[in-house]
Parts: structure tokens; C-alpha cells; sequence
């Protein structure tokens, strides 16, 4: 089985970092672009028989914004993988606009570890990383260690 390869879109540097090392840590390769004009011009040049397994974007980025380029990727002849947006709008017509877009998911910025673990498993159907995640989550409420 390939390892997942994930996209993370974001114009924060330091966020693009904590990203990759989260995605990372959990045994996926991750590549970055920092906004939806440079996400999309990877999208189209990455090889037909290596598509990414899932995006991560932010919504607010120059250039190109999230719900931008997550209408123009549901346009494109690529394959049609999940979508996450992560970003600070709190709200629910933030979340809705997101799912509107054609997200399939939304978490608030700073997500933590562990959900932003979970969510990337889930969507992208790895099982390992989910359980690992869950466990961790599961720890931390009750105070164990995992």
C-alpha cells in the first residue's frame, strides 16, 4: 500500500509547519502550497498515478482563498478526494460555506494533534492512524497516558 500523500494550503508558514509535522508524524507525506492558486497549479501538475490523498486548507490566504479553490478542484479532471478546511472562522456559515464549497469536513484553527489525526485518518480511510488518534484522544479526557 503508497503512503497517503497530503496537500496542506495555508499562507502561514508557521501553520504549513505544524501541519506537516502532525500529517507527518502519523506516516504520511505531505507537501505544501501556500494559497489556492499554487494549490491548484500542484493539483494539475502532479503525476496521474500519484494523486494527492487529501487537502488541508486554510480559507483566508492572498491570491486565492479556500472556498475558491476547493470550487475550481471540484471543476478539475483530477481525482475527487476529501477535502479539509482548517481555518479560524468559528462560525457555522463559515463551516457551511466551507461543505458548500465541497469541503467534506471543517475544524477551527489551532486544531489539536490528535483531531487533526483523526479527521486527516478518517477521511482518507486509514484505520491504523484513526485508532492511534482515537486513543490518544481518548487518553487525554480521561488523564492516561496512551
Amino acid at each position: 500500500m503508497k503512503q497517503p500523500h497530503i496537500l496542506v494550503i495555508d499562507d502561514a508558514a508557521t501553520v504549513r509547519l505544524y501541519h506537516r509535522k502532525m500529517l507527518g508524524d502519523a506516516g504520511w507525506h505531505v507537501d505544501e502550497a501556500i494559497n489556492g492558486l499554487e494549490a491548484l497549479e500542484r493539483v494539475a501538475s502532479q503525476p496521474a498515478d500519484t494523486p494527492f490523498d487529501l487537502y488541508v486548507s486554510d480559507i483566508n490566504m492572498p491570491k486565492m482563498d479556500g472556498y475558491t479553490f476547493v470550487r475550481e478542484l471540484r471543476r478539475m479532471d483530477v481525482p475527487q478526494v476529501p477535502v479539509l478546511m482548517v481555518s479560524t472562522e468559528a462560525q457555522a456559515q463559515d463551516a457551511n460555506a466551507a461543505k458548500d464549497a465541497g469541503a467534506n469536513c471543517y475544524l477551527v484553527k489551532p486544531a489539536r494533534p490528535a483531531e487533526l489525526v483523526l479527521t486527516a485518518a478518517i477521511l482518507m480511510g486509514d484505520a491504523g492512524a484513526a485508532r492511534k488518534a482515537a486513543s490518544q484522544i481518548a487518553s487525554a479526557s480521561t488523564g492516561t497516558k496512551a
